[in-house]
């Protein structure tokens, strides 16, 4: 798995190159309507422990879209246009994104204490949990701590530990995390925009007119609150719990090519077989890649992506 190893350092080191709060803060574009920021009207609104839950439809099997760092529910637009019709579909925003209050303590462990009290609260049965990046990882994590009462698991670039992290032992990844969570908090205001505008140009989206529709989104986030979101995540692995999982997992692995040639060609197999060795140990798994998606797959293809995800409801 030399290639594939090597894959995941390169792409690890883009994702974190925008972290940094080093950058000369770029001129930011004319301001123009954003095509995400109107959300979908929910049939219900409430919060649990701090973090947003958005309820559309009703029927079905339940689904829990769990969006990624900085992210609210708008990301999942049309996802919620695609499934609100057969299927109850609640869509979360975590504390601390999207303009709304940061929690005490490690958000990570908060996020996944407030997603397990949903589903059991709701009395949900055997949801599915789909999650991008962030989310992908809280997805995992709660396959995990209560397997009884999931369905499924849909991670969307997102894995069980940071890519180029796996092999270190844990206080290796512990230090690499709070190195990296001390120069993302580094960053506030104007700084903090042009971070999530770099970011989202070079890894978030395909087209560079979304991605800065995106960063201006992100960047009512929290900085302080992102920084601690990528500490905690960065110093996970929760591959030792992976065997634990019951329901069938689908992780998507967004492939651009473009972003391939630049880094001396790196397949979509490559890509895939790396994200199905970091999943080792899950008993019903399936690794599918999106082509010609980037980060933000649910906006780059969404077609593609509600397809893979209603052909996966469609095998429960």
């Amino acid at each position: 798995m030399k290639a594939s190893r090597t894959t995941a350092s390169l792409l690890f080191a883009l994702l974190f190159a925008a972290a940094s709060p080093s950058f000369a803060a770029d001129p930011q574009p004319q301001q123009q309507p954003n095509r995400f920021a109107q959300a979908i009207a929910p049939a219900e609104r409430f919060e649990i422990k701090g973090m947003l839950v958005e309820r559309h439809g009703s029927g079905g099997r339940p689904l829990v879209l769990i969006p990624g760092l900085a992210t609210g529910g708008w990301v999942w637009q049309e996802t919620v246009r695609t499934f609100a019709g057969t299927n109850t579909v609640y869509v979360v925003t975590l504390p601390g994104f999207d303009g709304r209050p940061a929690v005490e303590g490690n958000p990570f462990d908060a996020a996944r204490d407030a997603l397990k009290e949903l589903v059991v609260s709701r009395r949900l049965a055997k949801p599915v949990l789909v999650g991008h990046s962030l989310g992908a990882t809280l997805a995992i994590a709660l396959s995990e701590d209560i397997p009884e009462r999931i369905g499924g698991a849909v991670a969307i670039d997102g894995l069980p530990v940071m890519p180029r992290s796996e092999d270190l032992p844990p206080e290796q990844r512990a230090a690499m995390a709070e190195n990296m969570r001390k120069q993302m908090a580094a960053s506030t205001g104007p700084a903090f925009a042009a971070q999530q505008r770099q970011y989202m140009r070079a890894i978030g989206s395909t087209d560079m007119g979304k991605a800065d529709d995106i960063a201006r989104l992100t960047s009512r986030s929290d900085p302080q609150a992102v920084a601690a979101y990528v500490g905690a995540v960065m110093a996970a692995d929760l591959r030792p719990g992976l065997a634990k999982i019951q329901a069938p997992v689908l992780v998507l692995a967004p492939f651009y090519g473009p972003d391939s040639a630049a880094m001396g060609g790196i397949s979509a197999s490559d890509k895939v077989a790396y994200y199905r060795e970091l999943m080792t140990g899950t008993p019903k798994l399936d690794v599918v890649q999106i082509d010609n998606a980037r980060h933000f797959a649910m906006i780059d293809q969404p077609a593609a992506l509600n397809d893979a995800l209603r052909n996966f409801l469609k095998k429960l």
